[in-house]
Protein backbone atom coordinates (compact mmCIF):
# COMPACT_ATOMS: atom_id res chain seq x y z
CA UNK A 1 0.00 0.00 0.00
CA UNK A 2 2.92 2.18 0.79
CA UNK A 3 3.87 1.76 -2.75
CA UNK A 4 0.74 2.52 -4.32
CA UNK A 5 -0.03 5.96 -2.71
CA UNK A 6 4.03 7.08 -2.50
CA UNK A 7 3.78 6.94 -6.51
CA UNK A 8 -0.13 7.40 -6.74
CA UNK A 9 -1.63 8.21 -10.19
CA UNK A 10 -4.75 10.58 -9.88
CA UNK A 11 -6.69 7.82 -11.40
CA UNK A 12 -10.45 6.03 -11.24
CA UNK A 13 -8.12 2.97 -10.92
CA UNK A 14 -5.64 4.37 -8.07
CA UNK A 15 -9.26 5.56 -6.43
CA UNK A 16 -10.77 1.98 -6.26
CA UNK A 17 -7.90 0.14 -5.18
CA UNK A 18 -7.44 2.59 -2.41
CA UNK A 19 -10.87 2.15 -1.67
CA UNK A 20 -11.13 -1.68 -1.52
CA UNK A 21 -8.02 -1.50 0.90
CA UNK A 22 -8.52 -3.81 3.64
CA UNK A 23 -6.38 -4.82 7.16
CA UNK A 24 -2.88 -3.87 7.38
CA UNK A 25 -3.42 -1.92 3.90
CA UNK A 26 -6.65 -0.22 5.70
CA UNK A 27 -4.07 1.02 8.88
CA UNK A 28 -1.39 2.30 6.13
CA UNK A 29 -4.23 4.42 4.28
CA UNK A 30 -5.66 5.87 7.08
CA UNK A 31 -2.09 6.61 8.33
CA UNK A 32 -1.37 8.18 4.93
CA UNK A 33 -4.46 10.62 5.08
CA UNK A 34 -3.39 11.75 8.37
CA UNK A 35 0.60 12.56 7.42
CA UNK A 36 -1.13 14.34 4.12
CA UNK A 37 -3.35 16.14 6.19
CA UNK A 38 -0.47 17.39 8.46
CA UNK A 39 2.00 17.79 5.31
CA UNK A 40 -0.19 20.42 3.84
CA UNK A 41 -2.45 22.00 6.34
CA UNK A 42 -1.40 21.19 9.47
CA UNK A 43 -2.63 20.33 12.84
CA UNK A 44 -5.12 23.41 12.90
CA UNK A 45 -8.72 22.26 13.10
CA UNK A 46 -10.49 25.54 11.68
CA UNK A 47 -14.06 26.19 13.41
CA UNK A 48 -16.29 27.12 11.29
CA UNK A 49 -19.97 28.50 12.77
CA UNK A 50 -23.03 27.16 11.08
CA UNK A 51 -26.30 29.44 10.95
CA UNK A 52 -29.01 27.34 9.01
CA UNK A 53 -31.33 30.60 8.57
CA UNK A 54 -33.92 29.44 6.55
CA UNK A 55 -35.34 25.80 5.95
CA UNK A 56 -37.72 26.83 2.71
CA UNK A 57 -37.03 25.08 -0.12
CA UNK A 58 -37.99 24.72 -4.02
CA UNK A 59 -36.70 21.55 -4.66
CA UNK A 60 -37.59 18.18 -3.95
CA UNK A 61 -34.92 16.07 -3.41
CA UNK A 62 -35.75 12.71 -2.88
CA UNK A 63 -32.87 12.31 0.15
CA UNK A 64 -33.82 15.56 1.62
CA UNK A 65 -35.66 16.29 5.25
CA UNK A 66 -36.40 19.72 4.34
CA UNK A 67 -37.50 19.04 0.82
CA UNK A 68 -40.48 21.18 -0.91
CA UNK A 69 -42.94 18.45 -0.49
CA UNK A 70 -42.71 17.42 3.34
CA UNK A 71 -46.06 18.74 4.56
CA UNK A 72 -44.55 17.57 8.45
CA UNK A 73 -41.46 20.68 8.75
CA UNK A 74 -42.29 23.23 10.39
CA UNK A 75 -41.06 26.32 7.78
CA UNK A 76 -38.85 29.41 9.03
CA UNK A 77 -36.57 32.18 8.04
CA UNK A 78 -34.44 34.10 10.23
CA UNK A 79 -34.67 37.74 10.38
CA UNK A 80 -31.24 39.62 9.29
CA UNK A 81 -31.49 41.00 12.75
CA UNK A 82 -31.21 37.22 14.21
CA UNK A 83 -28.59 36.29 11.57
CA UNK A 84 -26.14 39.41 13.06
CA UNK A 85 -26.68 38.99 16.52
CA UNK A 86 -25.64 35.32 16.08
CA UNK A 87 -22.62 36.06 13.85
CA UNK A 88 -21.46 38.85 16.48
CA UNK A 89 -20.87 36.42 19.12
CA UNK A 90 -18.62 33.67 16.80
CA UNK A 91 -15.02 35.91 17.16
CA UNK A 92 -15.44 35.37 20.92
CA UNK A 93 -15.79 31.14 20.91
CA UNK A 94 -13.27 31.03 18.39
CA UNK A 95 -15.42 30.18 15.38
CA UNK A 96 -13.69 32.71 12.62
CA UNK A 97 -16.02 31.82 9.76
CA UNK A 98 -19.84 32.13 9.42
CA UNK A 99 -21.60 29.26 7.03
CA UNK A 100 -24.81 30.58 6.05
CA UNK A 101 -26.85 27.72 4.93
CA UNK A 102 -30.37 27.76 3.34
CA UNK A 103 -33.03 25.35 1.33
CA UNK A 104 -32.95 26.25 -2.22
CA UNK A 105 -35.29 29.31 -2.29
CA UNK A 106 -35.43 32.96 -3.70
CA UNK A 107 -37.52 33.66 -0.56
CA UNK A 108 -34.91 35.86 1.01
CA UNK A 109 -34.06 38.20 -2.04
CA UNK A 110 -30.46 38.31 -3.50
CA UNK A 111 -30.71 41.82 -2.35
CA UNK A 112 -31.49 41.01 1.26
CA UNK A 113 -28.78 38.66 1.47
CA UNK A 114 -26.03 40.50 0.07
CA UNK A 115 -27.08 43.44 2.71
CA UNK A 116 -26.64 40.68 5.69
CA UNK A 117 -23.53 39.80 4.28
CA UNK A 118 -22.07 43.46 3.97
CA UNK A 119 -22.91 43.63 7.64
CA UNK A 120 -21.39 41.11 8.76
CA UNK A 121 -18.66 42.16 6.96
CA UNK A 122 -18.50 45.51 8.76
CA UNK A 123 -19.25 44.63 11.93
CA UNK A 124 -17.55 41.63 12.80
CA UNK A 125 -13.89 40.01 11.88
CA UNK A 126 -15.52 36.71 10.28
CA UNK A 127 -14.95 35.20 6.71
CA UNK A 128 -18.51 34.80 5.35
CA UNK A 129 -19.44 31.58 3.45
CA UNK A 130 -22.87 30.73 1.95
CA UNK A 131 -24.73 28.03 0.46
CA UNK A 132 -28.05 28.70 -0.44
CA UNK A 133 -27.86 26.68 -3.92
CA UNK A 134 -27.62 27.08 -7.77
CA UNK A 135 -28.08 30.65 -9.12
CA UNK A 136 -26.87 32.84 -11.37
CA UNK A 137 -23.54 34.15 -12.06
CA UNK A 138 -24.32 37.76 -11.60
CA UNK A 139 -25.92 36.97 -8.35
CA UNK A 140 -22.76 35.22 -6.81
CA UNK A 141 -21.03 38.39 -8.28
CA UNK A 142 -23.50 40.58 -6.53
CA UNK A 143 -22.51 38.47 -3.03
CA UNK A 144 -18.86 38.56 -4.25
CA UNK A 145 -18.43 42.29 -4.03
CA UNK A 146 -20.63 42.29 -1.13
CA UNK A 147 -17.99 40.44 0.90
CA UNK A 148 -18.88 36.77 0.71
CA UNK A 149 -15.83 34.84 0.38
CA UNK A 150 -16.83 31.21 -0.07
CA UNK A 151 -19.94 29.62 -1.54
CA UNK A 152 -20.77 25.49 -0.81
CA UNK A 153 -22.58 23.71 -2.95
CA UNK A 154 -22.17 20.24 -3.19
CA UNK A 155 -22.99 18.16 -6.74
CA UNK A 156 -24.00 15.45 -4.30
CA UNK A 157 -23.22 12.62 -7.27
CA UNK A 158 -21.12 12.59 -10.01
CA UNK A 159 -23.52 9.72 -11.85
CA UNK A 160 -25.97 12.59 -13.98
CA UNK A 161 -28.32 10.27 -14.01
CA UNK A 162 -28.07 9.36 -10.56
CA UNK A 163 -28.50 13.06 -9.90
CA UNK A 164 -31.34 13.47 -12.34
CA UNK A 165 -33.51 10.67 -10.29
CA UNK A 166 -32.91 12.12 -6.86
CA UNK A 167 -33.04 15.30 -7.17
CA UNK A 168 -36.21 16.04 -10.23
CA UNK A 169 -35.94 18.47 -12.62
CA UNK A 170 -32.85 19.51 -12.08
CA UNK A 171 -29.46 18.38 -13.99
CA UNK A 172 -26.04 18.27 -12.99
CA UNK A 173 -24.70 19.67 -15.55
CA UNK A 174 -26.24 22.80 -14.41
CA UNK A 175 -24.77 22.26 -10.91
CA UNK A 176 -21.07 22.06 -12.26
CA UNK A 177 -21.75 25.10 -14.53
CA UNK A 178 -22.55 26.96 -11.30
CA UNK A 179 -19.44 25.57 -9.68
CA UNK A 180 -17.05 27.31 -12.47
CA UNK A 181 -18.91 30.70 -12.35
CA UNK A 182 -17.78 30.53 -9.09
CA UNK A 183 -14.15 29.53 -9.47
CA UNK A 184 -14.23 31.90 -12.11
CA UNK A 185 -15.25 34.49 -10.08
CA UNK A 186 -12.28 33.69 -8.12
CA UNK A 187 -14.92 33.35 -5.06
CA UNK A 188 -13.57 30.35 -2.14
CA UNK A 189 -15.75 27.34 -3.80
CA UNK A 190 -16.74 24.43 -1.59
CA UNK A 191 -18.52 21.11 -2.92
CA UNK A 192 -18.92 17.43 -2.35
CA UNK A 193 -21.41 14.41 -2.38
CA UNK A 194 -23.24 11.99 -0.45
CA UNK A 195 -21.43 8.33 -0.06
CA UNK A 196 -23.68 5.60 -0.75
CA UNK A 197 -27.01 7.18 -1.66
CA UNK A 198 -29.24 3.84 -3.38
CA UNK A 199 -28.23 3.26 -7.07
CA UNK A 200 -24.40 4.26 -6.08
CA UNK A 201 -21.60 1.93 -7.34
CA UNK A 202 -17.90 1.70 -6.53
CA UNK A 203 -16.96 3.20 -9.45
CA UNK A 204 -19.44 5.96 -9.03
CA UNK A 205 -17.79 7.07 -5.79
CA UNK A 206 -13.93 6.98 -7.12
CA UNK A 207 -15.44 9.12 -9.88
CA UNK A 208 -17.02 11.44 -7.21
CA UNK A 209 -13.73 11.52 -5.50
CA UNK A 210 -12.04 12.80 -9.17
CA UNK A 211 -14.87 15.53 -9.65
CA UNK A 212 -13.46 17.35 -6.64
CA UNK A 213 -9.67 16.89 -7.88
CA UNK A 214 -10.57 17.85 -11.31
CA UNK A 215 -12.05 21.30 -10.24
CA UNK A 216 -9.54 22.07 -7.64
CA UNK A 217 -12.14 22.85 -4.65
CA UNK A 218 -10.97 24.89 -2.20
CA UNK A 219 -13.66 22.91 0.34
CA UNK A 220 -14.97 19.63 0.20
CA UNK A 221 -17.63 18.14 2.45
CA UNK A 222 -18.62 14.57 2.02
CA UNK A 223 -20.94 12.27 4.00
CA UNK A 224 -23.09 9.55 4.19
CA UNK A 225 -26.24 9.02 2.71
CA UNK A 226 -28.57 8.79 5.95
CA UNK A 227 -32.08 7.96 4.99
CA UNK A 228 -34.85 10.06 6.36
CA UNK A 229 -38.85 8.78 6.82
CA UNK A 230 -40.53 11.67 5.67
CA UNK A 231 -39.03 11.22 2.15
CA UNK A 232 -39.24 8.97 -0.80
CA UNK A 233 -35.92 7.40 0.09
CA UNK A 234 -36.80 6.90 3.40
CA UNK A 235 -37.07 3.03 3.55
CA UNK A 236 -33.82 2.69 1.09
CA UNK A 237 -30.57 1.41 2.40
CA UNK A 238 -27.17 3.43 2.45
CA UNK A 239 -25.14 1.08 -0.64
CA UNK A 240 -22.67 1.05 2.45
CA UNK A 241 -24.85 -0.04 5.27
CA UNK A 242 -22.93 -3.69 5.66
CA UNK A 243 -19.91 -1.64 4.96
CA UNK A 244 -19.51 1.11 6.83
CA UNK A 245 -15.72 1.71 7.17
CA UNK A 246 -16.29 2.74 3.42
CA UNK A 247 -17.34 6.22 4.77
CA UNK A 248 -13.81 6.31 6.40
CA UNK A 249 -11.71 5.21 3.76
CA UNK A 250 -13.87 7.83 1.03
CA UNK A 251 -12.74 10.35 2.85
CA UNK A 252 -9.21 9.16 3.31
CA UNK A 253 -8.98 8.93 -0.53
CA UNK A 254 -10.46 12.38 -0.61
CA UNK A 255 -7.56 13.59 1.09
CA UNK A 256 -4.84 11.71 -0.40
CA UNK A 257 -6.83 12.88 -3.91
CA UNK A 258 -6.92 16.91 -2.87
CA UNK A 259 -4.16 17.49 -0.41
CA UNK A 260 -4.75 21.01 -0.43
CA UNK A 261 -8.72 21.57 0.59
CA UNK A 262 -10.15 22.25 3.62
CA UNK A 263 -12.16 19.16 4.17
CA UNK A 264 -14.86 18.95 7.21
CA UNK A 265 -15.73 16.53 9.54
CA UNK A 266 -19.00 16.63 8.69
CA UNK A 267 -21.98 16.21 11.53
CA UNK A 268 -23.47 13.07 9.59
CA UNK A 269 -20.64 11.19 10.91
CA UNK A 270 -21.80 11.81 14.19
CA UNK A 271 -25.10 10.91 13.36
CA UNK A 272 -24.19 7.07 12.07
CA UNK A 273 -21.29 6.69 14.58
CA UNK A 274 -22.24 8.66 17.92
CA UNK A 275 -19.64 10.24 19.99
CA UNK A 276 -16.58 9.13 17.73
CA UNK A 277 -17.49 9.78 14.41
CA UNK A 278 -15.59 13.11 13.95
CA UNK A 279 -13.36 12.13 16.04
CA UNK A 280 -12.34 9.52 13.46
CA UNK A 281 -12.69 11.83 10.79
CA UNK A 282 -9.96 14.47 11.86
CA UNK A 283 -7.70 11.71 12.35
CA UNK A 284 -7.97 10.20 9.05
CA UNK A 285 -7.75 13.73 6.77
CA UNK A 286 -10.12 16.38 8.01
CA UNK A 287 -9.23 19.85 9.57
CA UNK A 288 -12.71 21.71 9.84
CA UNK A 289 -14.94 21.29 12.69
CA UNK A 290 -18.70 23.07 12.04
CA UNK A 291 -20.84 23.55 15.22
CA UNK A 292 -24.26 24.39 14.77
CA UNK A 293 -24.90 27.84 15.71
CA UNK A 294 -28.96 28.13 14.71
CA UNK A 295 -31.61 28.92 17.28
CA UNK A 296 -32.72 25.72 19.20
CA UNK A 297 -35.99 26.72 18.36
CA UNK A 298 -35.44 26.30 15.16
CA UNK A 299 -32.92 23.14 14.76
CA UNK A 300 -35.46 20.42 14.59
CA UNK A 301 -37.08 22.31 11.70
CA UNK A 302 -33.57 21.85 9.57
CA UNK A 303 -34.00 18.62 10.15
CA UNK A 304 -32.13 16.92 6.89
CA UNK A 305 -31.77 13.24 8.75
CA UNK A 306 -32.23 11.23 11.64
CA UNK A 307 -29.34 10.98 14.79
CA UNK A 308 -28.41 15.28 12.99
CA UNK A 309 -26.42 16.66 16.61
CA UNK A 310 -27.57 19.43 18.54
CA UNK A 311 -31.32 19.31 17.57
CA UNK A 312 -32.23 19.36 21.10
CA UNK A 313 -30.08 22.10 21.74
CA UNK A 314 -27.86 19.87 24.06
CA UNK A 315 -24.37 20.65 24.91
CA UNK A 316 -22.35 17.81 22.77
CA UNK A 317 -22.72 20.16 19.58
CA UNK A 318 -21.79 23.10 21.58
CA UNK A 319 -18.44 25.29 20.54
CA UNK A 320 -16.76 24.67 23.99
CA UNK A 321 -17.67 21.08 23.15
CA UNK A 322 -16.16 21.24 19.93
CA UNK A 323 -12.85 22.88 21.46
CA UNK A 324 -12.37 20.01 23.43
CA UNK A 325 -12.50 17.23 21.04
CA UNK A 326 -10.33 18.97 18.80
CA UNK A 327 -7.36 19.19 21.80
CA UNK A 328 -7.88 15.95 22.90
CA UNK A 329 -6.65 14.74 19.84
CA UNK A 330 -3.59 16.86 20.06
CA UNK A 331 -5.03 19.08 17.59
CA UNK A 332 -4.89 22.74 17.63
CA UNK A 333 -7.41 25.57 17.34
CA UNK A 334 -6.86 27.35 14.10
CA UNK A 335 -6.81 31.09 14.19
CA UNK A 336 -7.71 34.09 11.53
CA UNK A 337 -10.48 33.23 8.95
CA UNK A 338 -8.63 29.77 7.72
CA UNK A 339 -9.12 30.86 4.21
CA UNK A 340 -7.66 28.42 1.07
CA UNK A 341 -4.06 27.71 0.93
CA UNK A 342 -4.37 27.54 -2.70
CA UNK A 343 -2.50 29.56 -5.12
CA UNK A 344 -4.49 30.87 -7.70
CA UNK A 345 -5.63 34.11 -8.66
CA UNK A 346 -8.49 36.09 -6.51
Amino acid sequence: MSYLIDNIEYSREWALRLLRAEGPDLAELYRVADRVRCEHMGDDVHIRGIIEFSNICANNCLYCGIRAGNINVGRYALSPGEILEIASTMADSRQMTVVLQSGESTVFGDEKIGNIIRRIKEETPLAVTLSAGNRPRETYRYWQECGMDRYLLRFETSDPGLFGRLRPGSALEERLNCLSSLLELGVQTGSGFMIGLPGETLHALADNILLCRTFDLDMIGIGPFIRHPDTPLGKEKNAYDDHSEMFFKALAVLRIFNPDAHIPATTAYDAVFPGEGRDLVLQRGANVFMPNNTPVRYRKDYFLYPGKPSVDGSGEQSVNSAIMRIQSLGRTIGKGPGHSIKKRKR
